[in-house]
């Protein structure tokens, strides 16, 4: 998943692009219905990709979990 354009926050602002994080997770989403598989992932887009989780865990709602898709978030210490 390619969710983000570079690594430094700017003058464009942080490195996020929600709707490419967005895209990715509906083709993912459609890889583990066909596959039958569960996703597992950290909280992505929130470390040097500089975005918030209070928009990222929506997308995952509406995309993995709104497909019936069995997902888990780790949230490392």
């Amino acid at each position: 998943m390619l969710g983000q354009q570079g690594m430094k926050t700017g003058s464009k602002g942080v490195p996020i692009r929600y709707d490419a994080v967005e895209s990715c997770l509906r083709k993912l989403s459609t890889a583990a219905a066909e596959l039958e598989a569960s996703v597992h992932m950290p909280r992505i887009g929130t470390g040097l990709a500089g975005g918030k989780w209070s928009k990222i865990e929506p997308l995952i709602l509406e995309t993995l979990i709104s497909d019936g898709i069995s997902t888990t978030v780790y949230d490392f210490d």
